[in-house]
């Protein structure tokens, strides 16, 4: 790559080496993460060495006949789709109408936007004291740090797209919310699949904290249980799980989101 390209951000680099770059990041930090544990510099019971989380890996996946990652991995994965049909159901219609209605979102917007900003997790004995212990609370606590960042940024994506598209239409005699409807949120799909998007990431990094009240399984609930007996390959092994699962959900909305909106999507 030419010196003068290097600092472009406009001047992405080729598919096969961007794969490159990232192969060699993961190695390197591999390989340091190697040479650390190797080195006894560190506790085991700090850092546990990469061949042990490995080891763990694989009990946590097979063990007397049964997989308790796989179980775990399942009851996590169901929550999450659950509380993010609740936050597609009720987030993207209150923020389209919060950007098409700006009375709407003056009376709204105090209520909406200090929440992102807003500590969610101080919110979980709240919710246990009024929802109980079960899975209604669990979602409802994945559903409510979501839509916080989801409500908002639905809403922007209507007020981006420009005023003169909704001027064209009525003056081809569309009514307002025919406007709205058919040109304004047409254009703003993409943005608001990207804030699809933040909204499940932002669901993967709740996940342990839901599921540490009271979780009969899920990959919170693993994690919880390997540092009550100090087993942190095993913790390890969890938090990497989580990771692999929410790099594969997002990977997998962002391909989605090339096939629905092609056109909004730079290779």
């Amino acid at each position: 790559m030419p010196r003068d390209e290097f600092w472009n951000p406009y001047a992405a680099p080729e598919a096969p080496r961007r794969r490159l770059l990232g192969l060699a990041a993961v190695l390197g930090l591999l390989v340091l993460w190697s040479a650390v544990a190797a080195s006894g510099l560190v506790s085991p019971s700090k850092l546990p060495a990469p061949w042990d989380v490995v080891a763990a890996f694989g009990y946590l996946a097979w063990h007397d006949g049964q997989s308790m990652l796989l179980t775990a991995t399942l009851w996590s994965v169901g929550r999450l789709l659950v509380a993010g049909v609740l936050v597609i159901m009720i987030g993207i219609p209150i923020g389209i109408v919060m950007g098409a209605a700006p009375q709407v979102n003056a009376a709204l917007s105090p209520l909406v936007d200090p929440f992102r900003s807003a500590p969610v997790v101080a919110l979980l004995p709240i919710l246990v004291m009024w929802m109980g212990i079960g899975e209604a609370m669990k979602i409802a606590f994945l559903f409510i740090g979501a839509v916080v960042y989801l409500i908002p940024m639905v809403r922007d994506a209507i007020q981006a797209v420009p005023q003169s598209y909704w001027i064209g239409a009525r003056d081809l005699g569309a009514t307002p919310w025919e406007c709205i409807q058919r040109a304004v949120i047409p254009l703003a799909m993409p943005r608001i699949a990207d804030a699809v998007i933040v909204a499940f990431s932002v669901m993967w990094t709740y996940i342990t904290v839901a599921e540490y009240v009271n979780a009969r399984e899920g990959l919170g609930q693993l994690i919880q249980n390997a540092r009550r007996f100090s087993a942190w390959d095993q913790v390890f092994a969890g938090i990497i799980v989580i990771i692999a699962l929410a790099l594969a959900t997002y990977q997998f909305m962002v391909w989605l989101k090339r096939r629905l909106y092609p056109w909004e999507t730079q290779q």
